[in-house]
């Protein structure tokens, strides 16, 4: 479902700021792979994830999507294959708007637009359903604007929105870390609902080490721009978060010391 090929990134080449964010990434996902990723700070997790998502031009290699190369596709013309929620809980709604409207942008991703007004009732049929299966009351909200929301409500609200026209990748950049604990539990449960029941291959990027070991069925280790370790089914069930340490002592040369990390393990 994705194929990231000896991509590399660059940022300021050629001045005093260099920057080297990948190294060569290669990296295959299968269709309903659950793909965690972990790495400190600068390693080059939100850099791969922005470089899917097309934030940024890659300066070499390439990334294909279902078979489909969008290496040079413009962020817009990828969204029909993408959805994305951010760390920010602000960043994947607006504000300003109903809950419904919210939706309703959402669900027309990548749909020819027309000039008909408003939201059809069936439409609102089909938004109340969904809102249910988040189990925050918020069905009963429809009509109420988004930013009259908590964040974890509004993180769970921008995490359905989206997967409401299921995405081929998923791409999920530690959002629950500006959430509390219970919280960030709670948008945990319904983000492995909603993966296992639409079956999406997802990236996710997590800095608590006990979640990407219980989450999903493959994990990564990223490291200065490049993947220094990759492990999946049974034998990823089996990790301990010192494993994973001295793992990645091991494939580095050197000891973990990101504190956040270190803090949620």
């Amino acid at each position: 479902m994705l194929d990231i090929k000896n991509v590399k990134k660059t940022f300021n080449k050629n001045t005093i700021n260099e920057k080297k964010a990948l190294n060569g990434i290669n990296l295959h996902l299968n269709e309903g792979d659950f793909v965690t990723v972990i790495g400190g700070n600068g390693a080059g997790k939100s850099t791969t994830l922005n470089m899917i998502a097309g934030v940024y031009p890659i300066d070499s290699g390439k990334i294909e999507i279902d078979g489909v190369n969008i290496s040079r596709f413009p962020e817009f013309k990828r969204a029909q294959y993408i959805g994305r929620v951010f760390q920010d809980p602000m960043m994947g709604t607006a504000a300003g708007m109903e809950i419904q409207e919210n939706m309703a942008l959402a669900y027309r991703r990548g749909k020819a637009r027309s000039l008909a007004w408003g939201i059809k009732i069936s439409e609102k049929s089909f938004y109340q359903e969904a809102l249910t299966k988040l189990g925050l009351g918020l069905e009963n909200r429809m009509t109420n604007k988004v930013g009259l929301l908590s964040g974890g409500q509004r993180q769970a609200l921008t995490l359905l929105m989206a997967t409401l026209q299921k995405p081929k990748l998923l791409l999920l950049d530690e959002h629950t870390a500006a959430l509390d604990p219970k919280t960030a539990r709670k948008v945990l449960e319904i983000t492995e609902e909603i993966v296992e029941e639409q079956n999406l291959t997802t990236l996710m990027i997590t800095h608590n080490m006990k979640d990407a070991i219980q989450i999903g069925n493959r994990l990564i280790m990223m490291h200065e721009g490049r993947i220094i370790y990759d492990i999946s089914g049974d034998e990823k069930k089996d990790l301990e978060v010192e494993d994973l340490l001295k793992k990645f002592e091991e494939a580095s040369g050197e000891e973990f010391t990101n504190d956040r990390m270190m803090l949620a393990k």
